[in-house]
């Protein structure tokens, strides 16, 4: 079950219960995390009971119904609505999600518990604040870096070379892998986390990109990449159907490398 970082000691409490019209068919139970920092001492769990026949199927389209005709203080992030942009994770029953492509049905009951990423500083409500995530990324230097002129157009790559890239590319930064990684929760500070390391095996395994052993070296520290005890949580709820550990023991591979060459300091 998911272990959420509530504000410190701080307990949930039950919050408010919005029932369903009398007479309303196929209703289910969301029970939501609500807080707001800038006014709430506790978060709490407020209740929603809602017709699925008045949404589509997609939890979103719950959380959004909920919103617009229920209880428009609700706040949630979203945005493509397709699994493209990210920006929907959450936690569903202690799981990491993207809302917009869990089915409700897919949920084992009729109540469905949805909360915000686990460990990590909550805004208000179901947004987080990833600006620690983000800042991870960025210092992994996700852009190609070569040691030739750029070309009059672009850089090509063989077939065989861009297969290679299968599995990597396609993340889209939603961060259900890092909150859901234990080592990541224990060590976030330090441990750039399942996300931040797959984007920089995709740049490693890069045959266009000239700067490998310079992104090695600089994941030679005891945290940034050693913390990965392949839990599995990571590959277990990625919404692409990534594998980040794999990633991780490729790079740890390449780390130890009779061909590894450092760079200069």
């Amino acid at each position: 079950m998911v272990q959420l970082n509530l504000p410190r000691g701080s307990k949930p409490t039950t919050g408010k219960v919005h029932k369903a019209p009398a007479g309303a068919q196929n209703v289910k139970t969301y029970k939501v995390y609500r807080y707001d920092p800038e006014t709430d001492a506790d978060p709490r769990w407020d209740v929603y009971e809602v017709s699925a026949d008045d949404h589509g199927p997609m939890l979103l389209d719950a959380l959004i119904h909920i919103k617009n005709e229920i209880d428009p203080t609700l706040s949630f992030r979203r945005s493509c609505r397709e699994g493209i942009c990210g920006s929907c994770s959450m936690n569903v029953d202690g799981r990491n999600a993207l809302a917009c492509t869990k089915g409700w049905a897919e949920c084992s009951s009729h109540n469905i518990t949805i909360a915000p990423l686990p460990h990590q500083p909550v805004v208000k409500d179901l947004v987080t604040d990833l600006s620690l995530f983000y800042a991870q990324y960025d210092s992994i230097q996700p852009y190609l870096q070569s040691d030739l002129p750029d070309p009059e157009k672009e850089r090509l790559q063989s077939p065989e070379d861009r297969e290679k890239l299968d599995g990597l590319y396609e993340c889209i930064l939603c961060a259900c892998c890092s909150t859901s990684c234990p080592s990541y929760w224990w060590n976030q500070e330090e441990y750039l986390g399942p996300a931040a390391l797959l984007q920089s095996y995709r740049w490693i395994a890069d045959s266009r990109d000239d700067a490998t052993q310079k992104r090695l070296d600089d994941l030679e520290d005891p945290f940034k990449l050693y913390r990965c005890h392949t839990i599995m949580n990571c590959a277990q709820v990625c919404p692409k159907g990534l594998n980040p550990a794999k990633a991780i023991a490729e790079t740890k591979k390449l780390m130890v490398s009779p061909s590894r060459k450092k760079t200069a300091a």
